[in-house]
């Protein structure tokens, strides 16, 4: 299988117009699915989903969404733009020990028609037909046979706490995201390097080269002050914050600003 890339916009996304621009210069022929992500991992970017399915009704390809981390803001009411598009997908994949607070490992492929997934993964051996084939068997629908319940943390968490507290919880997480951008962009010495589309924030603090981004991580992760970790966007240095847990305040943040205000002066 050959993967054909689109070049992201200045956001980090994929357009609906990147897609036809690299399929027209790569020829449709043998283009059978198309990726588009909901929430990248470095940026948290949203592709246009609405204007990818568009391309993928048109050439009768699959449509797969990449949800691993932003798949949880599917119960956030505030992101019902941005998720556009998403309905239409054949498959998504999401990460529930990201955003939604299982175990770590706990992940799920969601699909629009299952019949199609278990025709593509389905194992048949005549020692497997006794469980196979008589019940729904996970097995059926991904390429690997052998697995533990990794969803039952995820569902008896439901089952106790109810959709509605996890809707709480992820608006709590975005709204903290938004609030601790806007304080970013009334600091000085920070610049918040992109408008957040879910939980993630990068920003550069004004001056510092790679070297002072990670002598500050590496000195507050050890001294149990927080563990943020540096990244690169667009070529450049810079810190990246992933809000995930509603305990998480805007308080806690400014802490951190303060604290890298501080270690700059010496």
């Amino acid at each position: 299988v050959d993967v054909v890339l689109a070049p992201p916009d200045e956001r980090g996304r994929m357009t609906g117009d990147a897609v036809r621009a690299t399929l027209a210069e790569s020829g449709t022929d043998g283009v059978f699915a198309i990726v588009a992500s909901f929430g990248t991992t470095n940026s948290g970017a949203i592709d246009e989903l609405d204007a990818v399915a568009d391309v993928c009704t048109e050439l009768g390809a699959w449509m797969h969404v990449d949800a691993a981390y932003g798949g949880a803001a599917l119960c956030a009411p505030s992101t019902a733009e941005d998720r556009r598009g998403f309905e239409r997908a054949d498959s998504f994949g999401i990460d529930p020990h990201k955003w939604l607070f299982a175990p770590y490992d706990s992940a799920a492929l969601v699909y629009r028609a299952p019949e199609l997934a278990a025709a593509a993964h389905a194992q048949h051996g005549v020692y497997l037909d006794v469980v196979s084939r008589d019940d729904w068997n996970p097995a059926d629908f991904a390429f690997h046979l052998s697995r533990r319940a990794r969803g039952l943390p995820l569902w008896f968490s439901l089952a106790t706490h109810g959709t509605d507290a996890y809707t709480e919880a992820v608006e709590t997480t975005l709204t903290v995201t938004r609030r601790f951008a806007a304080e970013l962009d009334r600091r000085d010495g920070f610049t918040c390097l992109l408008d957040p589309q879910l939980s993630v924030v990068l920003f550069r603090v004004d001056g510092w080269d790679a070297d002072r981004y990670a002598a500050w991580s590496k000195s507050r992760a050890k001294a149990g002050v927080a563990l943020v970790v540096p990244t690169v966007w667009q070529g450049e240095p810079c810190y990246r914050t992933c809000v995930v847990n509603p305990l998480t305040t805007e308080a806690m943040l400014s802490s951190i600003l303060d604290d890298m205000t501080n270690f700059g002066a010496r």
